[in-house]
């Protein structure tokens, strides 16, 4: 039985006014613009959103691979903005675990299952890796696979691979980066079903990064990103899902395409007060100049 390690529960989150500017050669690219996010002890949490908007940059701020150009990110009340490297060495090795689309970023070629699960222990001067490493296999269901090397899987048997290098060292968090970018949908729900389990049976809060929009089904809660801000909050099962729109610190709301394509407009919008909530429909010059 694996159990995670009692002084570290599912880790918090909060990440406030993040911002990253990367210079590429005398141009500066906006990946995170002002994004807050918050994700609770033991939150299961997806992030959707087109290429470029800022997904794979947050998950690198959050797992202490990058410093934001401004705001703060705070893991269990820890600073990693002003962190030393140290400190950060010390996080990244033993409280947050990766998974990786890229199948080479996961394993070593060269190595069996088994080896690369307890390579990471192995590292950090832990004691039976070996057993360990084949428990972490057995846990994700591929303990058959142990003697195997990465060429000798499937898509699907390497991330479930990767999923137990992930969880080595015991972290509080799994940060899961397009883990299905490279599987067919029937693979691909079993690796969400893995990190669900996961997720459920030992307390380990969970950030999966996707473009796969039927990940809500596996989620608590899907965050939608916009050009580098946190847009919109997607709640429920597939086939029930609640839309939440979020509003920032200056009281603006961005809306989804699809609401923006049923109000038929682009540009402006009245919004009415009514008891039970706020209504928003097209704009009428005619009636706004009447009033």
């Amino acid at each position: 039985m694996i159990e995670l390690d009692p002084t570290q529960p599912g880790a918090a989150i909060e990440c406030e006014r993040l911002v990253k500017i990367y210079r590429v050669g005398s141009t500066d690219i906006t990946a995170l613009a002002g994004l807050d996010l918050r994700v609770d002890p033991g939150e299961r949490v997806g992030v959707i959103g087109p290429s470029g908007c800022g997904k794979s940059t947050l998950l690198n701020v959050i797992g202490g691979l990058t410093t934001p150009t401004s705001g703060t990110v705070t893991v269990d009340g820890e600073n990693l903005s002003g962190a030393s490297p140290e400190f950060l060495d010390h996080y990244r090795r033993n409280r947050v675990g990766f998974v990786w689309q890229d199948t080479s970023r996961n394993l070593i070629s060269y190595l069996n299952a088994r080896d690369n699960v307890a390579l990471p222990m192995e590292l950090a001067g832990r004691d039976g890796a070996r057993k360990r490493a084949f428990d972490l296999l057995d846990l994700v269901g591929i303990a058959d696979k142990a003697g195997h090397r990465p060429s000798e899987l499937s898509g699907g048997q390497q991330q479930r691979v990767a999923i137990a290098i992930a969880l080595a060292n015991a972290p509080s968090l799994i940060l899961a980066d397009e883990p299905t970018g490279s599987l067919d949908g029937e693979t691909a729900a079993e690796i969400y079903a893995v990190l669900a389990d996961i997720n459920e049976e030992l307390g380990i809060s969970v950030v999966i990064v996707s473009h796969d929009v039927n990940m809500a089904s596996t989620v608590g809660r899907v965050v939608e990103l916009r050009d580098g801000q946190s847009a919109v909050e997607h709640r429920g099962s597939q086939d029930d899902v609640r839309s939440v729109l979020l509003v920032d610190r200056v009281g603006r709301v961005r809306l989804p395409d699809w609401f923006r394509e049923n109000l038929h407009s682009d540009e402006r919008v009245e919004a009415v007060l009514e008891e039970d909530g706020i209504k928003l429909r097209p704009a009428d010059d005619d009636r706004e100049r009447e009033r």
